[in-house]
């Protein structure tokens, strides 16, 4: 097996023991102790970052490790995301699922601080954070692998199949999931390496999916990101620490589940080459909204509220009730059937042989205290009756609860209080 003979080979952990005997080698410190307060060697420059007229603003751009949810679920998208889907070795047990855990833990609080993981070989590739986040989620085979069966939420279990989905296993459920993103895609591809190098005694990734939206720079800060129809992606979402409160976090139940949250992942693959066929008319029918500014047909910007009501001069609706927007929006006497966005576009070369000419589409990721209230109802809705149903479909589909932050006072490692309690 592979962690067999990854087993045999040295540990990082275990090779920086051994090295501690080695008190007078040149190279038992200077790899793995350098961290982001120790690069003024060999005429590096000092780079500040952080000042109004640097060129390199992302140096030292950080977000906050700790805190009472994880980071990279109410952050603003970064660029750049890589999920990784993980599957446990088999001989994998409690005591070592918390290894695993404590191990990324610590890791990631350095690598989003700009800070160099022991052992990481590469120090400068963690020196330009770059807005860098990891979260993690667990899946249900991680509580029933470890023997935690009853102590998994009723919700969490894989999504209903509906009957237009096309469900590919090499995008199905893992028992973990890392979802890594940055505004740089170096330091997405060393933190992606790092974490599935760290995690070869314990786990193989099933699947990486790689997704991203404007660079920094090229739209304003906090513009509403675009999927690769051309549309704005994610105008409806929480603002306000109320609104997370009662669409995200989770509040009841047992103490190491609140703060936490539910990860749904969708892969959703665009038929481009049909969609290129429609006109800009038809295709802002389809979604309701306008290309250029994002407004409901309706009338107003981006965040002006639609009408459905309103009518044009013949009488038939401005805003097509089977459009994507008129479907998505939550009935107005179930207002809790509201959630997180924050999906990133895919693109990847046409698959030889294919009859289609891209292989586009979108990573749907959203966040939501219970998804059976939630995505599965709004996506019930418009499996039922959507026009942009006729250009997607649903290829992958993956369900996590995402443990709460960490921190003084709060789990010291991810999903501490559900493996300790």
């Amino acid at each position: 097996m592979a962690h067999e003979n990854a087993r045999s080979s040295v540990s990082r952990r275990g090779f920086l023991v051994g090295s501690t005997a080695l008190a007078g080698s040149a190279f038992a410190a200077p790899a793995f102790a350098k961290d982001k307060n120790d690069k003024k060697d060999k005429g590096e420059q000092i780079i500040t970052g952080d000042s109004p007229d640097s060129d390199m603003p992302l140096k030292k751009a950080e977000i906050e490790f700790e805190g009472d949810h994880q980071a990279g679920i109410s952050t603003p998208p970064q660029a750049f995301a890589n999920l990784i889907g993980f599957n446990l070795y088999r001989d994998v047990d409690l005591d070592a699922a918390k290894r695993l855990m404590r191990l990324w833990t610590e890791d990631a609080h350095k690598l989003s601080q700009g800070e160099t993981p022991v052992g990481d070989l590469e120090p400068e590739l963690a020196w330009t954070p770059a807005n860098l986040t990891i979260t993690c989620g667990v899946g249900e085979p991680f509580f029933d692998k470890l023997g935690l069966t009853d102590r998994k939420p009723g919700w969490l279990h894989p999504i209903d199949k509906f009957d237009k989905d096309k469900l590919e296993d090499q995008w199905g459920q893992t028992d973990i999931c890392l979802q890594i993103c940055t505004d740089d895609p170096i330091t997405l591809a060393h933190a992606t390496r790092h974490f599935i190098r760290s995690s070869v005694r314990y786990a193989e990734a099933k699947w990486l999916q790689h997704g991203f939206l404007h660079a920094v720079g090229s739209v304003e800060k906090g513009a509403t990101g675009r999927n690769l129809f051309g549309f704005k992606d994610g105008t409806v979402n929480p603002s306000s620490d109320e609104e997370y409160n009662d669409q995200v976090w989770i509040d009841e139940g047992p103490e190491w589940s609140r703060n936490g949250t539910c990860l749904v992942v969708r892969r959703i693959s665009y038929d481009m080459d049909e969609w290129e066929k429609l006109d800009r008319m038809s295709r802002e029918m389809v979604f309701g909204r306008t290309m250029g500014e994002g407004a409901p047909l309706s009338g107003g910007d981006e965040f002006t509220p639609a009408d459905y009501k309103k009518t044009d001069e013949i009488g038939l609706p401005v805003i097509d009730p089977m459009s994507h927007m008129a479907r998505a929006v939550n009935p107005d006497d179930l207002p809790h059937q509201k959630l997180r966005r924050r999906a990133y576009n895919y693109d990847l070369p046409p698959v030889p042989g294919d009859v289609d000419h891209s292989n586009s589409g979108l990573i749907f990721i959203c966040f939501q205290k219970n998804p059976e209230e939630q995505f599965t109802a709004i996506q019930k809705r418009l499996n039922e009756a959507d026009r942009l149903n006729q250009w997607i479909t649903h290829i992958g589909s993956s369900v996590y609860f995402c443990p709460p932050g960490v921190g003084e006072g709060r789990d010291k490692y991810w999903a501490q209080g559900l493996l300790e309690s």
